[in-house]
């Protein structure tokens, strides 16, 4: 079965918003290579749009390779977008959800294939709650927000993680990798 991977970044006060931190080519390059391990990437409609960004990297390079390098391997990953609004995409690797977020994910993890990630915050809030989640990779950058919203804020019930990595980078970011759950 596919393993189902979330991956968000987050300041050191919960905030998500990815305008409060500033990844550097290490951190760049590590979800590079997350993506490059995968074969699907999930998006609700927000994230989706913030993420056509790197089409016009991957289209006009800027010369800095870990960036071109991570827009390219975005580019290149199909993705599944989740939207109540949307009826049509235009990035040739999108695709638009057909099915309800329980449904569509039990069908992927299903199929043979690498890793699913989800890096939206609404769809990992979800994912959690329906108890899909396999594993959360949780970047922690060193930088306060002093607002904007918490990754957590709506989660109600107890949740229970194992950590089974950690990784420090260069420029003071802490990665911590979960898995969810305490078996």
């Amino acid at each position: 079965m596919r393993k189902l991977i979330a991956a968000i970044n987050m300041t050191l006060d919960g905030v998500f918003d990815h305008t409060a931190v500033d990844p550097d080519a290490e951190i760049h390059q590590h979800y590079a290579d997350l993506l490059k391990d995968a074969d699907t990437i999930l998006y609700g409609r927000i994230t989706y749009h913030l993420m056509e960004y790197w089409r016009t990297v991957a289209a006009n390079p800027t010369g800095n390779p870990a960036t071109d390098d991570f827009a390219v391997t975005m580019e290149a990953i199909p993705k599944i977008v989740f939207s109540r609004t949307l009826t049509q995409l235009d990035w040739q690797s999108a695709t638009l959800a057909r099915r309800d977020l329980k449904e569509e994910v039990l069908a992927l993890k299903q199929q043979p294939g690498g890793n699913i990630l989800v890096g939206s915050r609404s769809l990992i809030l979800q994912l959690l709650q329906l108890g899909l989640l396999d594993e959360f990779q949780l970047c922690i950058h060193p930088v306060i927000a002093g607002g904007g919203r918490h990754l957590f804020e709506n989660i109600q019930d107890r949740i229970l993680f194992t950590r089974t990595h950690t990784k420090e980078f260069a420029g003071g970011a802490v990665l911590h990798t979960y898995r969810v759950g305490t078996e």
